[in-house]
């Protein structure tokens, strides 16, 4: 790259950034190591690296949130983003300002020489520099894609959390969840804790674990938990929490991301310790967007980036949990490589009016392919003004939910669902009325 052609602001980089490498996704860790070996990016502190299928995001969010309450500085790589790209790199609770991230951009540059990086492999390797220079107490890592050859893994963190395992990016992966289990225990280390959240691993998983040395930590057998409708408690190895409050995220599945979250600290208490009143307050005040946030207001608005079957389920759930409203509307737009199929299976009972929508990714389905699928799955539009059941094809998500928000009543609901990029129209639509 020629000097004067060096991008100067944040959106000039990542306009680079994003046409610069052949593939979009190039797995292997050879040539981020070396570039990382080059930046020399160490941490001085604790370091959680999450991976799984579903609830990372969420397990991040209540990590971070309960260190902070305790007191430490917390550095958090977390992605992807929905409108900012500073959402994904954040220090002491706060989003990395657009000087830092340059700064970053520009030391990885320096360094690169002509190894040549993805989009994800070289903003990975920004945001750690970013974090290892901000000399933080405790550092959490959020993994892309897999484990074992996603870029975070050139890290070696002190604890490593798989959350769960379903079927997820298959032509990456693998297609069993024996193979895909084998990937996200590619973050595990010889002689550190391994935590498994899923209450039913691989055995893939735990053969790999106990294969390296690493501390494996299984749900059910090394630490679980336990509630009413009031609250909740987590049992360790050696340490019980009682009385806790449910964590502000909701959903099914969060106790959970919760008590893989406890396990991890559990397991660095003695490097960094933390009281029974910051672990209630950081899971009542945990916020993480668009993973089942309800909205405010009338009619009821729920996002949640469900994009996969085992999410969707999830999704269904915990639409079932929330009592009777006359119509569902959904707001639904995908990646064309995702499993559409398996996610419209779990809800095409729970929605009376899809409004499907494009993408502006290349790789995304359109509308109409949106619109075929759901006819594949016997989902059948009534065509007649009070119809129960419709189908509708959008350009944009912010076009797809201004149809929905015309037609909904004030006791209806609308769910926007799919991919991260549905999620972020709908929230960049809604801008001018939360602010």
């Amino acid at each position: 790259m020629q000097a004067q052609a060096k991008p100067s602001t944040l959106a000039e980089w990542l306009t680079l950034l994003e046409t610069r490498h052949s593939k979009s996704i190039d797995m292997g860790l050879e040539r981020v190591g070396k570039v990382r070996e080059q930046l020399d990016i160490r941490f001085d502190c604790p370091v959680i690296t999450v991976a799984g299928t579903n609830g990372k995001g969420s397990t991040c969010a209540m990590l971070e949130s309960i260190l902070i309450r305790a007191g430490y500085r917390v550095g958090l790589y977390i992605k992807p983003h929905f409108l900012h790209f500073n959402e994904r790199a954040r220090v002491e609770g706060i989003p990395a300002s657009d000087a830092a991230l340059i700064a970053a951009f520009e030391a990885v540059e320096e360094k690169r020489g002509d190894i040549s990086l993805t989009y994800f492999e070289f903003t990975t390797l920004a945001i750690m520099k970013l974090l290892a220079d901000a000399k933080m107490d405790v550092v959490i890592l959020e993994v892309g894609l897999g484990g074992r050859l996603d870029a975070v893994n050139v890290i070696d963190s002190d604890v490593g959390i798989v959350t769960s395992i379903d079927i997820d990016h298959t032509e990456y992966l693998g297609t069993t969840r024996e193979e895909i289990g084998f990937e996200k225990a590619g973050i595990y280390r010889a002689g550190k804790t391994a935590i498994c959240g899923d209450p039913m691993p691989p055995k893939s998983l735990i053969r790999h674990a106990e294969s390296i040395g690493a501390d494996l930590w299984l749900m059910g057998r090394d630490f679980n938990y336990q509630g009413d409708k009031q609250q909740w408690a987590y049992g360790g190895r050696a340490q019980r929490r009682n009385s806790l409050a449910y964590p502000s995220l909701r959903g099914a599945n969060q106790l959970l991301n919760a008590s893989a979250a406890l396990a991890a600290l559990e397991a660095l208490r003695d490097r960094l310790p933390i009281g029974a009143q910051e672990v209630r307050t950081g899971l009542a005040t945990v916020e993480l967007p668009g993973r089942f946030q309800v909205l405010p207001g009338q009619p009821l608005v729920i996002l949640d980036v469900a994009h996969n079957p085992h999410a969707a389920a999830t999704l269904a759930q915990n639409l079932d949990n929330m009592g009777f409203h006359p119509y569902t509307y959904a707001v639904f737009g995908s990646m064309l490589d995702k499993d559409i199929e398996g996610v419209i299976n779990h809800l095409k009972g729970k929605i009376d009016h899809w409004c499907v929508t494009g993408l502006p990714l290349p790789r995304a389905a359109t509308a109409q392919q949106l619109k075929d699928k759901l006819l594949e799955a016997g989902v059948e539009p009534e065509f007649k003004p009070d119809a129960a059941c419709t189908i509708e094809t959008f350009d944009t998500p912010a076009a797809a939910f201004a149809n929905a928000q015309s037609r909904a009543t004030e006791n209806d609901r609308i769910v926007v669902f799919g991919s991260f990029l549905t999620v972020g129209g709908v929230m960049e639509a809604r801008k001018p009325e939360l602010h």
